[in-house]
């Protein structure tokens, strides 16, 4: 069970962004052993001086995992853990957690006697394992028409491992969120991207889609063991009839194919919702192939939660988790 998602320096990109500090609770047991990675946020509601914390799964996907666990002991390994991580949060003053399971593998069910787990939604991808030709086997056909149009038409491309630079993809990008009118937190600054390639550049994919010497898209993904997940993307709109966004998922594809790899991980849509757009458009280049993604809502001290939620008037029962952070922050003490 490894992937770039369970790595700390993936997790330390998000510090800054979440306001917090990522750290690892490691539980050892005779049986196996658990490695739970988190980001742990201060709660900045005053509740007689003590300072409070909550936990959530870095961006992405996560959750606590178990190795060198037997399956017939892997139930007496996750009741163990409960107990020790139940008292750590105690001991630490951590509230709440919101966990993201990873849906390529099956800690959500290794753990659901400890985390009531909701499902959030499909994610898809493209299997390059089980399919000698991926790109005729999971792309849909118009998707692969649009591709050979755009190839014949002068479009290429390249894969970059490990890039020294990203002005390019940031221009691209920024342009890009800016004109999808996306939220501010999917506007990662310069010290993430700096970040990203000093501690992760060697599992850092990079694809340029080009036409006429110009670079008119850019992808930017992560390869970790046998897994490609596609990260960020940014596309000059005045391009959009050469179909860029498909030749860089052509172009991972055979790249991926090459290499070994086992799965080009698309991600799910926005909602939970069968017809969610985004979702349809990712799963045209993965027909056969979708993964269930699982969160979980934690509160690991109830009192303290109840209190913090009363101090700033929210709504326990509301969706938003967890609920002490869905009021203004004016009634939060900064």
């Amino acid at each position: 069970m490894e992937d770039i998602y369970f790595e700390k320096d993936y997790g330390r990109l998000y510090e800054k962004i979440e306001n917090g500090v990522c750290e690892i609770f490691e539980f050892q047991h005779p049986f196996g052993k658990v490695d739970h990675l988190f980001i742990k946020r201060p709660i900045f509601i005053d509740l007689g001086g003590e300072t409070f914390y909550d936990i959530t799964t870095p961006y992405g996907y996560g959750g606590p995992r178990i190795t060198g666990c037997e399956e017939e002991h892997k139930s007496e390994v996750v009741e163990a853990f409960q107990h020790a991580f139940e008292e750590y949060c105690l001991k630490e003053n951590i509230v709440s957690e919101f966990v993201r399971f990873h849906p390529l593998f099956p800690n959500a069910q290794d753990f659901e006697s400890c985390y009531e787990l909701t499902f959030r939604r499909y994610t898809t991808g493209t299997n390059l394992k089980d399919f000698e030709d991926p790109i005729k086997s999971e792309f849909s056909r118009s998707k692969q028409k649009s591709i050979q149009k755009a190839l014949k038409a002068g479009v290429e491309y390249r894969v970059i491992v490990n890039p020294t630079d990203l002005e390019d993809f940031k221009r691209l990008y920024y342009e890009t969120m800016k004109r999808r009118d996306a939220a501010t937190v999917y506007y990662f600054d310069d010290d993430y991207f700096n970040g990203l390639l000093q501690s992760l550049g060697e599992n850092t994919l990079m694809v340029e889609v080009l036409y006429e010497g110009k670079v008119i898209a850019s992808g930017l993904n992560f390869a970790y063991g046998k897994f490609i997940h596609i990260h960020l993307s940014g596309t000059l709109q005045e391009y959009q009839h050469l179909s860029s966004a498909f030749v860089m998922r052509y172009a991972l594809v055979l790249w991926g194919k090459e290499h070994g790899m086992e799965l080009v991980h698309e991600g799910g849509g926005i909602t939970g919702r069968l017809d969610d757009p985004l979702y349809l458009f990712k799963k045209q280049f993965g027909k056969n192939t979708e993964f269930p993604f699982y969160v979980s809502y934690k509160i690991w001290n109830q009192k303290v939660y109840d209190a913090m939620c009363k101090a700033v008037g929210a709504d326990k029962e509301e969706a938003f988790f967890p609920a002490y952070r869905s009021t203004p922050a004016k009634l939060v003490k900064e």
